[in-house]
């Protein structure tokens, strides 16, 4: 069997607008402006300390307070607006018959993680799920995805995979030794960093995987 971890947002879920929702709606306690929407994404994929930071930096003596609200706010908001990208329920399916082992590792809270997944139909398809504060450090450090690998009680190898849209994703999983796919579809930025498969689409990666 072989093992496949998954980023989630801007992976398997497009989330852009609850996002904007959440911080803009921390913007207005604290008597600031909305920013777009583009703005906000453009400030995701490190965590949430660092989406405040970037999101609203004009007062960063509030951040901590800004970050607390900012929580209330998204678990009240998180599955306003946001839905699954195409086809992501039947590639989920497809692999996990075809006897892949799945995960998500994100720099999202796990708090809200969880109900991200159970909310939108496809927490039963993962073997394991780890979000930011599961571990003391956030991708692309390599931690989290070792982390879902012991829950899912695994080695990872090789011939596993790691599949993200930001550069988060694409080193962690250089720097766990695994191949690394980059969605293109999605909202973050590789850098500097390689790939070993690109895909416009999640039904793609599900092509790949179960031909081989």
């Amino acid at each position: 069997m072989k093992n496949l971890l998954f980023d989630l947002d801007g992976t398997l879920i497009d989330s852009r607008a609850d996002l904007a929702c959440a911080v803009n709606l921390t913007r207005q306690d604290f008597g600031l402006p909305p920013r777009s929407t583009a703005e906000v994404v453009a400030c995701v994929g490190e965590g949430v300390r660092l989406l405040i930071a970037r999101a609203i930096p004009e007062r960063p003596d509030l951040w901590e307070a800004m970050l607390t609200r900012q929580r209330v706010h998204y678990v009240a908001h998180c599955l306003d607006h946001t839905v699954l990208y195409p086809g992501v329920a039947e590639t989920l399916e497809a692999l996990c018959a075809a006897g892949w082992r799945l995960a998500v590792v994100t720099n999202k809270p796990g708090p809200v993680t969880r109900p991200i997944l159970e909310g939108l139909g496809i927490a039963r398809f993962f073997g394991a799920v780890v979000g930011g504060g599961d571990t003391p450090a956030l991708k692309p450090d390599p931690a989290p995805l070792r982390l879902a690998a012991e829950r899912m009680g695994v080695t990872l190898d090789a011939d596993d995979w790691m599949a993200g849209d930001n550069f988060t994703d694409l080193e962690a999983g250089r720097r766990t030794g695994l191949r690394r796919c980059f969605c293109r579809y999605g909202f973050g930025e590789p850098r500097e960093e390689t790939w070993d498969l690109a895909i416009d689409r999640i039904a793609d990666l599900r092509g790949r995987l179960l031909e081989t």
